[in-house]
């Protein structure tokens, strides 16, 4: 029986197994380009089933209906020859496809029992992450790394991979230290981990420690960011350092050079463009004509809703924009799916996507009280609709800023109140302390 270098089990012949695990490898540390790397496998090894659920997943996870196409294409040869495969093979086929049709808590457990029968299949645990985080389980995020832990030794090819996908659940669990330390071994042992770093700056982010993130991240910068095809997400995380040190200049700088390098051509590179601006739009800030590139991406995704935390970050490009038309069919999109869509999406569109699309809007309107009421009861259980803390946080963002420009004091302070509590120095939440103490002392 063929086996790859961890023993994990292969139907294909021990030829295609070097091109397979290079491949496989890059999607692990986010660097381009395994699809290419898979195509070259499939190529002189057209039967291997590993090669081809691979390439499916690795599509699929993208969440992007631009893709469908390929997605399916991929898809429908990996459910052909998965009859030809053994059982792990063949349980990596039904979770890609779980995903492909929108079943996103199926495609996380699937490559999770995929991982429990092979402990030491580094891809069923990492995809079944992805699809934690697209679900926003904090916890299963830390728990799918747990459970094969025991299985794992230092040295053992990936090990540091483990490792930073081990940091991140640890910090979206909110065990900081342990993550901290967890993704800086994991970029040491890989400089090329950009997932391992990333954990790290979401530790450095969520404790409020933005000059150590900038330093942090400019550091390791020269190991994850060449040939990346995450780059742009940890630019977009030292945007946010910077943002948060009052350095607009800088903020922009990032946004044009690096943050949009990619220029846009995937939903989650629109996300973090969107995630951005919005941030500088909320408080007023001038950013020039940015907004039209991505506006330009997410318009084009309007009809999609596959994800409805992708067509909130949409919502903030039309709302920004003043595209009213496009709001309209946003909003349609996202009522559609929660009334008649299928898999996970309509519960997330419903219990999140919705109310924040509206609260958005109401703050484009200039209803402020209208926006307070949309967002105000999602702070409790936005999770469910995926993203990360850092990433959610838009939403209390705006929420802030919409209690100031209503002018109501005793709000302001207490959503003030909730982010200074985590972050006490950080020079935006001590500004925005001072003008909800201003408003408060208008209304009393």
């Amino acid at each position: 029986m063929t086996t790859d270098r961890l023993g994990n089990p292969l139907s294909c012949t021990a030829a295609a197994v070097p091109g397979l695990e290079a491949a496989i490898a890059k999607l692990h540390a986010y660097q381009a380009d395994p699809i290419a790397d898979i195509d070259a496998v499939i190529a002189a090894h057209p039967d291997c089933v590993m090669a081809h659920a691979f390439r499916a997943a690795a599509i699929a996870t993208a969440l992007d209906a631009a893709f469908a196409a390929e997605l399916q294409a991929s898809l429908g040869k990996a459910v052909a020859l998965a009859p030809r495969g053994n059982a792990r093979e063949q349980g990596h086929i039904a979770a890609a496809r779980a995903l492909a049709d929108g079943d996103i808590e199926g495609a996380a457990e699937g490559w999770g029992r995929v991982a429990i029968a092979w402990p030491r299949d580094l891809l069923a645990v990492q995809l079944a992450q992805v699809c934690d985080f697209f679900l926003g389980y904090s916890h299963m995020l830390r728990d799918r790394v747990a459970r094969v832990l025991p299985h794992w030794q230092p040295g053992m090819p990936g090990y540091g991979f483990l490792l930073g996908m081990q940091a991140f659940g640890l910090e979206e669990s909110g065990d900081y230290a342990r993550a901290e330390a967890a993704g800086r071994q994991a970029v040491v042992l890989n400089p090329q981990d950009g997932w391992g770093a990333h954990a790290v700056a979401h530790v450095l982010e969520m404790t409020g420690r933005a000059e150590e993130g900038v330093g942090y991240l400019r550091a390791t910068s020269a190991g994850w960011a060449p040939g990346s095809m995450f780059a742009y997400h940890n630019w977009w995380h030292l945007a946010l350092f910077h943002l948060d040190r009052g350095e607009m200049t800088e903020v922009l700088r990032l946004f044009d050079e690096n943050v949009s390098g990619g220029g846009f051509g995937q939903a989650l590179e629109l996300v973090d463009g969107a995630a951005l601006l919005w941030r500088l739009h909320a408080m007023g800030a001038e950013v020039g004509d940015r907004w039209s590139s991505v506006a330009r991406g997410w318009r084009q995704r309007t009809a999609d809703g596959i994800y409805a935390f992708n067509d909130v970050h949409a919502m903030a490009a039309f709302v920004a924009t003043g595209d009213t038309a496009a709001q309209a069919e946003q909003l349609a999109t996202l009522e559609r799916a929660a009334a008649q869509g299928r898999g996970t999406n309509a519960m997330m569109a419903r219990e999140v996507g919705l109310p924040a699309a509206r609260g958005l809007i109401a703050f484009g309107q200039g209803d402020h009280a209208g926006a307070i009421a949309h967002l105000l009861p999602l702070r409790g259980k936005a999770n469910r609709f995926g993203g990360s803390h850092a990433q959610r946080d838009l939403l209390s963002w705006t929420l802030v800023e919409a209690a100031l420009r209503a002018g109501d004091g005793p709000m302001a302070e207490a959503l003030v109140a909730e982010r200074l509590a985590q972050k006490p120095a950080s020079p935006v939440n001590l500004a925005w302390a001072r003008r909800a103490g201003t408003a408060a002392k208008a209304a009393a």
